[in-house]
């Protein structure tokens, strides 16, 4: 992850586009490079990927995830849920995925069925102990919080201490206690406050890389496989 320029304002970019990329209208709600989640149409998941390659109404998938789906071979359709980190929105496609070598995915029929500023992504529940480090501020240092929730895009923590919107610290937790532990920059975008219980704030992460995303990916969806055994 990038240590520099995480904690000044950003221009608004434009997505980038790949030469001969047509969007058919559509290239500010879905670009190549989207962050994506693929579920099957009961709302099951099934594997966060890459999106890239876009044509008109083609694509490829590039999987994040290990997971394995039976019946691997036969095209099938599916719903995509994407976070457009430009405009900040959630945008839900449809298409047809067939399997192609080493975890892509091609993609035909994509279509966008509707955006939102809703959540993109799936949530981890969690009850976990982690910190968040400030760099500045009147909270400058590491500070105990809980992890109350997590997704590839951000996560949801609740703290004695007081953040505001736009506060930006280096979210620590360990999700698995077999892996090591993961370290995430985030920047609070809600808070809630309630009575008589500690703040809750709502924070996307910054600046992920590939690597990042996939690391963190694979965390969620095995913290995810066991919670579903426990139960």
């Amino acid at each position: 992850m990038k240590l520099f320029n995480l904690f000044g304002r950003k221009e608004k970019e434009t997505p980038p586009q790949e030469s001969g990329e047509a969007n058919d209208g559509q290239e500010l709600d879905i670009y190549s490079g989207m962050r994506v989640e693929v579920t099957n149409f009961d709302g099951g998941i099934l594997f966060v990927a890459k999106l890239l390659r876009l044509r008109g109404d083609k694509a490829e998938l590039h999987q994040y995830s290990e997971t394995s789906l039976p019946g691997e071979g036969e095209p099938f359709p599916v719903r995509i849920r994407g976070y457009s980190d430009y405009e900040r929105k959630a945008v839900y496609m449809e298409g047809i995925i067939t399997p192609a070598p080493e975890r892509v995915w091609s993609v035909e029929e994509l279509k966008v069925c509707k955006t939102g500023n809703d959540r993109a992504f799936f949530r981890l529940s969690t009850d976990l102990d982690a910190t968040a480090e400030m760099f500045s501020g009147l909270h400058m240092g590491e500070k105990p919080c809980r992890l109350l929730n997590i997704s590839i895009g951000g996560a949801c923590i609740s703290s004695e201490y007081r953040y505001h919107e736009g506060d930006k610290f280096l979210l620590k937790v360990r999700l698995l206690k077999e892996r090591p532990e993961s370290a995430m920059f985030a920047e609070v975008v809600r808070v809630t406050e309630k009575e008589n219980s500690p703040f809750e704030y709502g924070c996307r992460f910054l600046e992920l890389n590939d690597a990042d995303q996939e690391k963190i990916t694979q965390n969620i969806f095995e913290a995810q496989r066991q919670k579903r055994k426990r139960m």
